[in-house]
């Protein structure tokens, strides 16, 4: 039986982080924000450098242990690395500057001539109503995007309205994990069990064997997660479904500030911009966010 969020099909939460989420790791990737970052001084030889301070810039100038918190899933140990010196090499302010710059250059790379049509508008109002209308208590990396001004040009409110709606799932989805005890550390663990992604691509949140393998011991008492293989039993499973399915509760909100009628027209016109993002080459295949897994 499909859950209905205030009439709104809880698939359908999810089908709509499923399209809005490329459109806003779009950042993490493309080589045009690459660029900004190196002119700013970042390294830019792999993902990281750039990644914490761009993401954590809405925040402000705050240290590691914040922001290990809000991001939850990594290492506190990797956000120091890389969040210690990300405010010396420039401020949260140049930060948010550099990376509307770097999404303009990269949606008029991917998208060409359609960053400026009728369709792209389209999407983007109807995506705004949504953000504007996130509840964002309890929320710190969605209310502090939703903080931000709004840029003037559409695909650039596209991409903030997706990331105001992906921050706010996020951060609903940490409350969720951290109702079902699971802590940073096992909520990779547990999301590899299920096959969400490789253990190979969730070492890449920097936690070392012996920590990924008490986290493993810890589930494997719970009964969560078989000790021979490391595969999730049927209870690992079951909690797992019952994450997601409280993170598209949690989720749901927004969304109500559109008929059910502009939501499928929102779905309708984010698929060919979807398409061309995923088309692009720029993003990797597997991804820790267990997208098409879950």
């Amino acid at each position: 039986m499909v859950k209905r969020e205030g009439g709104l099909d809880s698939g359908r939460v999810r089908q709509l982080w499923h399209l809005l989420e490329p459109l806003h790791a779009v950042l993490y990737y493309a080589p045009e924000v690459f660029e900004e970052a190196a002119a700013l001084g970042y390294g830019t030889e792999e993902r990281w450098p750039s990644y914490f301070p761009y993401r954590a810039a809405p925040l402000g100038a705050v240290g590691a242990e914040q922001v290990a918190s809000a991001f939850y899933s990594f290492s506190p140990r990797m956000v120091a690395e890389h969040i210690d010196p990300a405010w010396k090499i420039a401020s949260p302010e140049a930060l948010l500057r550099a990376r509307v710059r770097g999404l303009d250059r990269a949606y008029h790379a991917i998208l060409g001539d359609r960053v400026d049509s009728p369709e792209l508008a389209e999407a983007a109002a109807l995506a705004r109503r949504a953000a504007e209308a996130a509840d964002t208590a309890g929320r710190p990396l969605a209310a502090a995007n939703s903080a931000l001004d709004w840029p003037q040009a559409p695909h650039l409110q596209l991409w903030h309205a997706a990331t105001v709606l992906r921050e706010h799932r996020g951060d609903g989805h940490i409350a969720a994990l951290q109702v079902a005890g699971l802590d940073p550390v096992e909520s990779l663990v547990s999301f590899a069990a299920i096959g969400a992604a490789s253990v190979e691509r969730f070492e890449s949140r920097g936690w070392n064997p012996e920590e990924w393998t008490a986290a493993r011991a810890r589930l494997v008492a719970r009964g969560l997660v078989d000790d021979t293989d490391g595969t999730a039993t049927e209870a690992g499973r079951e909690l797992r479904r019952t994450v997601e399915e409280h993170t598209d509760r949690l989720a749901a909100a927004p969304w109500q500030a559109l008929t059910l009628e502009e939501i499928d027209r929102l779905v309708e016109l984010l698929g060919e911009f979807w398409v061309a993002v995923l088309s692009s080459g720029l993003l990797p295949s597997e991804t820790t966010l267990g997208i098409g897994k879950v």
